[in-house]
C-alpha cells in the first residue's frame, strides 16, 4: 500500500512539476522574445537549485569522478538541448496544429522501441489506451485538425520527437549500466544544456540581460521555472528507474491536463467543451491501461501454466 503511494506521489509530482514548466518557460520565452534566451535562463536558475541539492546531500564532489560514465552524461545532455533546437525550428516554420500533433509521437515512438528493442510484450488494450490517450491530448491541446498540412519543416517535430525518445532509453540505459543515480544525470544533463543554451543565444545576438518590466515579477517566474525544471529532473528520473519507459512517457500524457487548468486558474484561459471532452477522453485511456493486469490475468495465468 505504502509503495504504491508512494509510487503514485512520485508520478504525481513529475506530471505536476512539468506542466509548471511549460507554463512558466511560455511566459519566459513571451517575455524576451528568444527562446533560446529563456532556455538559457531557466536552465541558469535550475543549476542554482541543483548544486544547492548536491551540496547538501554531499556529493558535489562526485560530479568530478564520473570516469568513462561522463560520456553518455554528456551525450544525454546533447539529446536534451537537440530535442528542444528540433521543436523550436519547426515552430518558426511549421504548422504550431501540425507540430503539436508530431512532438506528441514520441509515445508512440517509445511503444515501438519497447517491443521491437526490448522484446516488451504490449498487448491490444496498451495500444488502444495510448492512442486514446494521444487522441485526448490532442482535443486537449486544441490542435485544429481540419487545419493540418504537413510541410517539409515538419520533419523538425519528428526529430525533435526522435530525440525525446532516444533520451528516455540512454538515461535508463545509464542508470542501469552505469548504475548513475538520478541527481549526477540531472546535473550534467543541465549543465550541458545551459551551455548550449547560452552558446546558440550568443551566436544569434539573444544573450543579453532581459527587461524584468515586461511581466510582473519575471525574476521570481524564472526562478519558480528552474525549481519546476529541478523538479522534472528529480521525478523524472527516479519514475523511469522504478517504472518501463513507455508507462512513465503515458503518464506524461496527463501533463496536458493539469496545463490545462493552470491556465484556467491563473493565466485566464478558458477550458472550453473541446478541452473538458479532452481531458475525458484521457482518463478514459488511461483506465485501460490502468487495468491492464485485470484485463490481461487469465492470459498471464495461461503462459505460467505453460511454464511449470
Amino acid at each position: 500500500m505504502k509503495t504504491g503511494l508512494k509510487n503514485a506521489g512520485m508520478i504525481g509530482a513529475m506530471v505536476v512539476s512539468w506542466s509548471i514548466y511549460y507554463a512558466v518557460s511560455k511566459l519566459i520565452v513571451g517575455a524576451t522574445g528568444s527562446p533560446l534566451l529563456a532556455g538559457f535562463l531557466l536552465r541558469s536558475a535550475a543549476l542554482i537549485f541543483l548544486t544547492a541539492q548536491l551540496l547538501l546531500d554531499g556529493s558535489f564532489k562526485r560530479l568530478f569522478h564520473q570516469g568513462k560514465a561522463a560520456v553518455i552524461l554528456v551525450v544525454i545532455g546533447v539529446f536534451g538541448f537537440l530535442l528542444d533546437l528540433f521543436a523550436n525550428l519547426g515552430y518558426a516554420h511549421g504548422s504550431l496544429s501540425t507540430g503539436t500533433a508530431l512532438l506528441k509521437t514520441d509515445v508512440l515512438m517509445v511503444n515501438l522501441v519497447t517491443v521491437a528493442l526490448y522484446r516488451r510484450r504490449l498487448y491490444l488494450s496498451d495500444w488502444i489506451g495510448t492512442l486514446v490517450m494521444l487522441f485526448g491530448v490532442l482535443l486537449v491541446l486544441g490542435v485544429d485538425f481540419g487545419g493540418m498540412r504537413f510541410n517539409l519543416s515538419d520533419l523538425f517535430f519528428i526529430l525533435s520527437a526522435a530525440c525525446v525518445t532516444a533520451n528516455a532509453f540512454i538515461i535508463k540505459a545509464a542508470q542501469e549500466r552505469y548504475h548513475e543515480d538520478a541527481d549526477m544525470i540531472s546535473y550534467y544533463n543541465n549543465a550541458v544544456v545551459l551551455l548550449l543554451f547560452g552558446a546558440s543565444a550568443a551566436l544569434s545576438g539573444d544573450l543579453r540581460l532581459p527587461s524584468a518590466d515586461t511581466i510582473r515579477g519575471f525574476w521570481p517566474l524564472v526562478l519558480l521555472g528552474g525549481l519546476a525544471q529541478t523538479g522534472i529532473y528529480f521525478f523524472y528520473y527516479r519514475n523511469l528507474r522504478r517504472h518501463e519507459v513507455w508507462i512513465v512517457k503515458l503518464y506524461l500524457l496527463l501533463m496536458p491536463i493539469v496545463s490545462c487548468f493552470i491556465g484556467v486558474f491563473f493565466l485566464g484561459e478558458e477550458l472550453t467543451v473541446k478541452k473538458a471532452a479532452g481531458i475525458l477522453v484521457v482518463l478514459l485511456g488511461a483506465a485501460v491501461i490502468l487495468l491492464r493486469a485485470k484485463l490481461h490475468r487469465e492470459e498471464s495465468g495461461a503462459r505460467q501454466t505453460e511454464k511449470n
